[in-house]
């Protein structure tokens, strides 16, 4: 598995999303709204014989699977997010996420960010209802002083599996600041909501209130019929969503 570099950037100091697909497409949501809100450009590409032989074209331009996108969104800081149109295999998730963190390492970025989906198989939320609350969960004493300096609830008990608790670990055994924001989402379908809540709280966790979120459940919506789209263009649907997506219990 390689990251290819296709501009270089100075991201020494940045913020990186995990933008891989989680229950309910959290991750996916928040990841693709960052770019689109920050103006991040793409950098870089991840590769590997595991993934799937296929191209994603979007306005006439082709693009890989697994992309990297970064950018300045203020004067000195930096952000990197991944974006990935798939949920990566089972087998393969530990060599990802131990490829990702040594190229944050190699790179000096500063902290690591996974928005997760709380897996919830009751009926759609229904419009009007307050936003799902979102709980963090820490790798570092550092990370967890920064949860509880922006009053964000601590997941004290439970299991998180996939890439999420692939990169808490690694962050635990780096000694590298990550962290994981769980909110409940459905298992079903995308969930914007769900997404619009941990967008929310990256907004106040490192972004000092600098996104706009008016526009961000029309703008996740959006997302998720594109996702969507190109799920059901690839025959793909069904078997993602029987595929083991990152599910916390507890």
């Amino acid at each position: 598995m390689d990251i290819i570099e296709i501009e270089e950037m100075n991201i020494r100091g940045a913020y990186v999303i995990d933008g891989f697909p989680s229950v309910g497409l959290v991750g996916s949501i928040v990841a693709n709204y960052l770019v689109t809100s920050l103006n991040l450009r793409q950098i870089a590409v991840v590769d590997s014989d595991h993934f799937p032989t296929v191209s994603t074209i979007k306005n006439g331009v082709p693009h890989s699977p697994v992309r990297v996108y970064g950018g300045e969104f203020d004067e000195g800081k930096r952000m990197v997010v991944f974006v990935s149109e798939f949920q990566p295999p089972p087998h393969v998730l530990k060599l990802l996420g131990m490829t990702v963190m040594d190229w944050v390492e190699d790179h000096k970025c500063r902290l690591v960010i996974s928005p997760e989906g709380i897996s919830n198989k009751q009926s759609r939320r229904r419009q009007g209802e307050q936003p799902p609350e979102v709980l963090g969960v820490g790798s570092t004493p550092e990370a967890r002083e920064l949860l509880a300096s922006k009053d964000i609830p601590i997941f004290e008990g439970g299991i998180i599996v996939g890439l999420s608790a692939i990169l808490l670990n690694e962050g635990v055994n780096r000694t590298f600041d990550v962290i994981t924001l769980l909110s409940e989402a459905s298992a079903d379908f995308p969930d914007a909501r769900a997404a619009a809540a941990e967008a929310t709280t990256i907004n106040d966790l490192i972004l000092d209130g600098r996104l706009d979120l008016q526009p961000l459940k029309e703008e996740a919506e959006k997302i998720e019929g594109e996702l969507k789209d190109i799920y059901d263009k690839a025959g793909k649907e069904q078997e993602i969503r029987k595929t083991s997506l990152p599910i916390m219990y507890g």
